[in-house]
């Protein structure tokens, strides 16, 4: 009766967090597996739950390309450093997720995501001159990570905001590159036999919620500020991520409770200071930047005081 029950907890949680993560993407053109990997680890380990997720997101990431199909030429030869890198990346990753034990494996993800986020949630930015030059070893390290995790949201939107691409390259090189690593890891994950019937089940549970997810997220977005929705999502991920920090760490008797849960607190801390920090600082200076335009579009030719047109 409680394997019953905790099976049941497990799937309504699953349905839940994907519906969630389908909508961030539709809006944003990124986040599911940043979002769906972190909740879904408490209940499944990767080597179950990545051959499903892969497979969503392959064709999340085709959806995601066509509608941004115009902007490729732009972004194209900025990226195409980090397909090349990809390959050999995913290789050893995948390998290396049918051999580890699958709590080092949970260890590894959360450990990686946390400062990404943190570091994405601060708007830490420097730009990068040699962009080909770190191409290729930022598509192995991605389609390492990506393999193993199927999480590579945060790294790529660090790299992009970092180097300034706009909304609509920005998620045509998302597309580009998540299309070419989700597609290569099945292909792996397909020759390591780790496409397995619980897999399979995942991948059928969850489809409807994706389903009604993204397009739901894409019509939504249209009527929310962008940049305040992903801020937001980006707190959710930092909660669930220490969260599932401290539970693996207990769970490989690596630092005993409560004292494993100090990293969670100390992850909260940080995000709630650094969206003060977004409420009061940044967001204001962007609304400010957008104002003046919309302002002199608006004042046309109102005369000054001293009678004379503006």
């Amino acid at each position: 009766m409680m394997a019953l029950l905790d099976l049941d907890t497990a799937v309504m949680v699953l349905l839940g967090i994907t519906f969630l993560a389908a909508f961030v993407n539709g809006a944003l053109g990124y986040g599911f597996s940043s979002l769906t990997v972190p909740v879904a680890l408490i209940f499944y380990t990767n080597r179950i739950l990545n051959p499903a997720l892969v497979l969503i997101e392959v064709f999340i990431n085709v959806y995601v390309l066509f509608i941004n199909r115009e902007s490729i030429p732009a972004v194209w030869k900025r990226i195409y450093p980090i397909l090349i890198g990809l390959l050999p990346g995913i290789a050893v990753g995948s390998y290396l997720l049918a051999s580890l034990h699958p709590g080092w494996i949970k260890f590894v993800t959360y450990a990686f995501l946390l400062p990404l986020i943190l570091i994405q949630a601060a708007g830490i930015r420097r730009p990068i001159r040699s962009e080909h030059l770190i191409g290729v070893p930022f598509g192995t390290g991605l389609g390492f990570l990506y393999s193993v995790t199927t999480v590579s949201g945060p790294p790529l939107a660090v790299l992009f905001n970092n180097q300034g691409l706009v909304k609509r390259e920005f998620r045509a090189g998302l597309g580009l590159i998540r299309v070419a690593e989700s597609s290569l890891t099945a292909i792996v994950y397909y020759y390591l036999g780790l496409f397995t019937a619980e897999s399979e089940g995942i991948f059928s549970t969850i489809v409807p919620s994706v389903l009604l997810g993204i397009p739901l997220g894409a019509y939504v977005i249209r009527r929310l500020d962008p940049e305040t929705f992903r801020r937001i999502c980006m707190s959710f991920d930092v909660w669930v991520v220490g969260f599932g920090l401290s539970r693996v760490l207990i769970d490989l008797k690596l630092i005993q409770s409560p004292w494993a849960y100090t990293l969670m607190a100390i992850a909260i801390v940080i995000d709630i200071y650094l969206l003060y920090i977004f409420f009061t600082t940044q967001r204001p200076a962007a609304l400010e930047t957008e104002a003046p335009p919309a302002l002199s579009a608006s004042s046309g030719n109102r005369p000054d005081r001293a009678g004379r047109e503006q």
